[in-house]
């Protein structure tokens, strides 16, 4: 059926263009006059199904079928408002802080290609764009510091009462300042010391006047400048020691520096005035130069002349401390749950990794779930600075931990816990951004680069696996070895770890070409036996100065050697005679320097070298000579080579292998 006035159809019922010419079969319809015919514009005549009558329909009515169009570009609303997010957040979390349906997140994620659950954990910048998208901006905070926010929020002013001060002890190294705290505390922990250094940090309290004060004593060698900083951060008061004798060094620059970036005040202790080069009042003249102007002379810096050896003026020290710790006004609440600082972290044989921790608020207590860094944990047992078990350890105090499941990295918070499946998300969260970090250092080298390298041939490596007793001393030396690296040999710390050295470090070292490295730990007695196998080189160590001299030793010796010449003489050929049997020899006069039997030598013929090579023979008369002196005859013969003329020279030379400089 047709209307009146429409054009017949085209073969397979196709409306005919203006032209005359039917339209494609795939081409869409275009608008036509309401008063289009029912049945026009059918696909199939013969079988009209609910899609042809609800296209007729739509014509009948006037409208045109909808095209479908591109999906328009979102723009966010305008930021109104400003919410928290925290590490390891979920969509129903972040939902709840935008006050929006979770379905709406959801979908705005599968917008952005990201298949979700409610309970799927979000990074921290795709939470940041969610949140744009909704109309907030985001302040991000760590776990643990909102976890800290919100027990803030509900803490009062009375639940705060006075702590203990922390006092960290810096200095130059051998300016006496563990020798200072063993004074103090009357205990010998100096002597333990290898070499008289203190290794890693060490934390201890003592009474005084019926008050506490908390000691941290930081190594002074330069190497754990990383260390020191740790310790500044976890402070309240610096006492800073100075040798009477010596005067200010590098590292107690260093301390001031961080002791200024901390914030905190600062106590100087002038140690060793018992000796009779002792000059205090040179000391305070340089400290004054760097800021530090001494009470007596005017300033607000307390200096306090003291003796760690004749014990002579302690008293006055901790006495000093204590007015200092007075006018801070130190508070914090023992109700809350616990919250510390890792100080120090290493494993032990019998009980599993054990951190060191400075509780900064709060009391921690036996059976209290932790989260620290990517490590959840339980405390099963504490031990105080003296070594002896206790039930709760209460604020500025510190005490080893057992029952982490993992080593924690030093300087890491650790924070007490109640949601302790929230806690678990966390640290699941951390351990695959730990991962990702290790996985995007991983050197992965290409064809191309690989290629660069073997052509130039120029750059070496020294692999190192290092094995140490606790894990600051892991960090600081792995970072002292790498700073050795330079434009001829790199230095790549493959593992560091904290235990004795296992059969698998063994194992590793020998399928990567590494040496291990041991500090205050040795192999056991299978890795020795797979080592002497393996011929894998294990060096152990006591002091890091000399495991750092060590390590320049063998970067030089792996550098490639270079080869120097060195003259030895000159000899003129007055005759060339053919000998059957052994070739030319040369009839010759030394004219300057010597000749001898090993040297290598050059025929240069009008000051052109014709030849190189080594000497075959060398003889005066019939007779053989190891050298021949100016002024002698001789006769030499020259390895593979016969065509010397008179007239020649022959230079006489020797190439001495020097040892590369790594270290100029």
């Amino acid at each position: 059926m047709r209307g009146p006035g429409s054009p017949a159809p085209g073969p397979g019922g196709l409306r005919p263009r203006p032209g005359g010419r039917p339209m494609h079969p795939t081409s869409p319809l275009r608008a036509e006059p309401a008063t289009l015919p029912t049945d026009v514009g059918r696909r199939h005549a013969t079988k009209p199904g609910a899609r042809d009558r609800r296209r007729e329909a739509d014509q009948e009515e006037g409208r045109l079928r909808p095209v479908a169009r591109r999906a328009e570009a979102f723009e966010p609303p305008p930021v109104d408002r400003e919410i928290t997010i925290a590490e390891g957040i979920t969509v129903k979390e972040l939902s709840e802080k935008l006050g929006v349906k979770a379905t709406l997140v959801i979908k705005r994620l599968l917008d952005k290609k990201i298949l979700a659950t409610i309970n799927q954990t979000l990074d921290v910048k795709l939470a940041e764009e969610l949140a744009r998208d909704f109309g907030a901006s985001t302040n991000q905070l760590s776990y643990e510091q909102e976890t800290t926010h919100e027990i803030e929020q509900t803490e009062m002013e009375q639940d705060r009462e006075r702590r203990p001060p922390v006092v960290t002890i810096m200095g130059h190294v051998d300016h006496g300042k563990t020798s200072l705290l063993d004074a103090i505390r009357s205990a010998h922990v100096a002597e333990g010391e290898a070499g008289g250094i203190t290794q890693h940090i060490g934390a201890y309290h003592v009474e005084k006047n019926g008050k506490t004060i908390v000691f941290i004593d930081t190594p002074g060698h330069e190497a754990f400048t990383r260390m020191r900083a740790r310790g500044a951060k976890v402070t309240d008061i610096v006492v800073l020691v100075v040798a009477a004798d010596d005067g200010v060094m590098p590292q107690t620059l260093e301390a001031i520096d961080h002791a200024r970036a901390a914030k905190v005040p600062i106590i100087v202790a002038i140690n060793k005035i018992d000796k009779g080069d002792a000059q205090p009042e040179r000391i305070k003249q340089q400290l004054a130069d760097r800021g530090l102007l001494a009470e007596d002379w005017g300033g607000d810096t307390v200096m306090v002349p003291v003796s760690a050896k004749a014990k002579t003026n302690l008293d006055l020290l901790l006495e000093m401390i204590l007015l200092v710790a007075d006018m801070q006004d130190l508070k914090a609440n023992r109700a809350r749950p616990a919250m510390g600082t890792v100080l120090e972290a290493k494993l032990d044989r019998g009980r599993g990794p054990v951190a060191t921790v400075l509780v900064r608020n709060g009391t921690l207590k036996v059976g209290d779930y932790f989260i620290v860094g990517s490590v959840f944990g339980r405390v099963r047992a504490m031990f105080d600075d003296f070594g002896q078990q206790t039930r709760e350890v209460g604020p500025s105090l510190p005490a080893e931990v057992i029952g982490l499941d993992a080593l924690p990295e030093v300087g890491d918070t650790m924070q007490v816990v109640t949601d302790t499946a929230k806690a678990k998300q966390i640290v699941i969260y951390r351990e695959s951004k730990a991962r990702d970090v290790a996985m995007a250092k991983t050197n992965r080298i290409t064809l191309d680069q690989l290629h660069d390298q073997l052509r130039e041939g120029e750059t070496k490596e020294l692999n190192i696996i290092l094995k140490t007793d606790v894990g600051g001393t892991a960090e600081v030396l792995t970072d002292t070895l790498q700073k050795l690296s330079n434009d001829k040999v790199k230095i790549r710390v493959l593992h560091s770890g904290v235990g004795a050295i296992t059969e698998t470090d063994v194992l590793l070292a020998s399928a990567s070409n590494a040496i291990i490295v041991g500090f205050n730990v040795r192999p056991e007695r299978t890795a020795q036996a797979t080592a002497d196998q393996e011929k894998v080189d294990i060096r152990l160590h006591t002091i890091i100065y000399e495991l750092a001299d060590e390590i320049k030793r063998a970067m030089t010796g792996l550098l490639e050697p270079v080869f120097k010449e060195v003259y030895k003489g000159r000899a003129k050929v007055r005759e060339a005679f053919r000998i059957s049997k052994v070739g030319t020899v040369a009839g010759c006069i030394v004219e300057d320097g010597v000749l001898t039997r090993n040297s290598e030598v050059r025929l240069l013929r009008d000051n052109v070298v014709m030849h190189t090579g080594k000497i075959e023979s060398l003889k005066r008369f019939k007779n053989d000579a190891s050298e021949v002196k100016a002024g002698f005859e001789c006769g030499v013969g020259i390895a593979n080579y016969n065509d010397i003329k008179p007239g020649d020279v022959i230079e006489a030379f020797v190439t001495e292998r020097v040892a590369n400089e790594a270290f100029v």
